[in-house]
């Protein structure tokens, strides 16, 4: 991917290990970095760096492919298996919801609400916006936390309640809410919390 190395002289596995040095060894953090972020290491411009970037997003979505177009929810661990290789390594909470018809069939997940590293704002109607224009029969929230410990704050608990309470008002049922960390993660709905 990185080609032959550079025109000064540097082959392709010292580029290779001067972008692991740049990001500590850490592939997280090289996995999350920006175009901009990786075009900084010397050997890498704008054009390699996006090819590393595509590369990455080719292994997140080699990862979460699912041979069904519209993947049918069991369990969290489905949920899991569909969101994580997205969203593991962001370095930004990042609130979604999975719309799922009567037969518990993804229709769509949706990118509700970006925020900052340890929280974001959410609003029951962009949580529901898009489940009611999908006709979604239920919903299932996810959310990451960047910091990698997927144990839910009050804040998280009381969201979920909430949003629990319109969806019946709405007839459209919670069935989950997923806090992705890393590795780990917790189903709100598995530890009674909703």
């Amino acid at each position: 991917m990185l080609g032959t190395g550079t025109r000064n002289g540097q082959n392709a596995v010292e580029v290779a290990s001067q972008l692991l040095k740049v990001f500590d060894g850490n592939l997280g953090s090289l996995f999350s970095a920006s175009v901009e972020e990786l075009s900084v290491v010397e050997g890498i411009g704008f054009a390699k760096a996006c090819k590393i970037k595509a590369v990455f997003e080719l292994g997140k979505r080699i990862i979460s492919y699912c041979r069904e177009e519209r993947p049918h929810i069991q369990s969290s661990i489905d949920v899991v298996s569909l969101v994580l290789p997205h969203m593991t390594y962001l370095t930004r909470e990042e609130f979604r919801v999975i719309l799922l018809d009567s037969k518990n069939r993804v229709i769509a997940h949706e990118i509700v609400s970006v925020g900052s590293l340890d929280m974001t704002v959410v609003h029951p109607r962009e949580v529901f916006r898009p489940a009611v224009s999908h006709a979604a029969a239920s919903i299932i929230l996810v959310h990451n936390h960047p910091s990698g410990d997927p144990t839910p704050s009050q804040h998280d608990i009381l969201l979920t309640q909430d949003l629990c309470t319109c969806g019946k008002i709405l007839d459209i049922e919670v069935v989950d809410h997923i806090i992705v960390g890393r590795p780990d993660y917790v189903s709100l709905k598995y530890r009674d919390l909703m």
